[in-house]
C-alpha cells in the first residue's frame, strides 16, 4: 500500500513561514492499493489539495472519518470529487447514540456554515456508519475501534496482502493512568495498533504541555512513542501537530522524545508531502524530504 500525508496539523490549520516544513493543513492521509482502491483518512483542510490531483479515471473514493470535530471535516466541502457526478463517494464514520452520520454531517454542510447542502452534492454519495467488525473496501481490510477522545472517535487499522498500518490521529492513551504505559489490555487503541508495520499517531503536546491538557483527547509526544512501543509497531509517524508549534519547536520536541524514550523502531516525522509505502513483506519505505530518524 502507498500512503501520502496531505495534512498533518491538529485542531486548527496553521499556515505560515514558521510551519512550512511540517505543514499547516489539518489531518488528511491518502492510502492507495495496487488495484486502484483509494482510501482517504479524514477530511481536514489537506483534502482540498488531494482532490485536485485525482485522475479523471477514478470512479470511486472511500473517505474514512475518525470523528467529526471541525479540524477533521473542514476541507470536506472543497473536495473536488464530491462535485463530480461521475464519481461514487463513500463516507464512513463512527456511530453516535443521538444522531446518524448524515444528520451530523449536514450540520456542517449546510448554511450558514457552508453554502451547499449535503443533499445537493452531485456525486453518487453513500454514507456508512462504521460496523462493529472488519469490513472490506476493494483490496483493503479495515478495522475500527473507539479510542479515548471526546465524542465518538475511532482509530483505523488497514491491511492488504501482508502490509498493515494504523491511523490514530486523535488519541489520549495515557488518560486515567497513574503510570504510563500500562499493559496492552489496559491501553486504549492497542487492538488497532498492535504489531502494525506503520503507525500514524497523535503527538500534539510536549510532556510538560500535556500536564495542562489532560482529558483534551490528545497525546504527549513521549506518550505516543511509548504507546508505539507497547504496540510493538515497526515504524512510527508522529502526527496531528499542535498549531502553536513551529517547525523548530517540532524538531526539538521529536529530538527530545527520541532521547527520553530510545525507541526500538524508526521514526519519520509527519510532514505534508511525506510519501511512504508498506510492502507485502511489511517493510516501510520512506520517500520524503524529512529523513527517517532512529534512536
Amino acid at each position: 500500500m502507498r500512503i501520502k500525508l496531505w495534512g498533518t496539523r491538529g485542531s486548527l490549520a496553521a499556515p505560515g513561514a514558521d510551519t512550512a516544513r511540517y505543514g499547516g493543513n489539518t489531518s488528511c492521509v491518502e492510502v492507495r492499493g495496487d488495484d486502484g482502491t483509494v482510501l482517504i483518512l479524514d477530511a481536514g483542510t489537506g483534502i482540498r489539495s488531494l482532490g485536485n490531483t485525482f485522475d479523471p479515471s477514478v470512479r470511486r473514493v472511500d473517505l474514512l472519518l475518525t470523528h467529526l470535530h471541525m479540524d477533521h471535516i473542514q476541507g470536506l466541502g472543497f473536495f473536488r470529487p464530491l462535485h463530480d457526478p461521475k464519481v461514487a463517494v463513500h463516507i464512513w464514520g463512527p456511530a453516535s447514540t443521538t444522531m446518524d452520520l448524515r444528520t451530523r454531517l449536514q450540520r456542517y454542510l449546510s448554511p450558514p456554515l457552508f453554502p451547499v447542502h449535503l443533499r445537493d452534492l452531485p456525486c453518487a454519495l453513500e454514507l456508512h456508519e462504521i460496523p462493529d467488525h472488519h469490513f472490506e473496501i476493494g483490496e483493503f481490510t479495515v478495522s475500527a475501534a473507539l479510542v479515548c477522545h471526546p465524542g465518538p472517535t475511532v482509530g483505523y487499522r488497514i491491511g492488504n496482502n501482508g502490509a498493515t498500518m494504523a491511523y490514530l490521529p486523535d488519541h489520549e492513551p495515557a488518560l486515567g493512568t497513574r503510570v504510563f504505559p500500562m499493559g496492552p489490555d489496559w491501553t486504549s487503541g492497542y487492538p488497532i495498533a498492535a504489531g502494525v508495520n506503520l503507525l500514524i499517531h497523535d503527538s500534539q503536546y510536549s510532556k510538560h504541555e500535556y500536564e495542562d491538557h489532560v482529558g483534551w483527547g490528545h497525546s504527549a509526544l513521549e506518550h505516543a512513542f511509548e504507546f508505539a512501543g507497547v504496540a510493538e509497531v515497526e515504524h512510527f509517524v508522529p502526527f496531528h501537530h499542535d498549531p502553536a508549534h513551529t517547525d523548530d519547536d517540532l524538531d526539538r520536541m521529536i529530538r527530545d522524545a527520541l532521547t527520553a524514550v530510545h525507541p526500538a523502531f524508526p521514526v519519520t516525522a509527519g510532514t505534508e508531502g511525506t510519501e511512504l509505502a508498506v510492502t507485502t513483506q511489511g517493510r516501510v519505505v520512506v520517500n520524503s524530504s524529512t529523513c527517517t530518524r532512529r534512536s
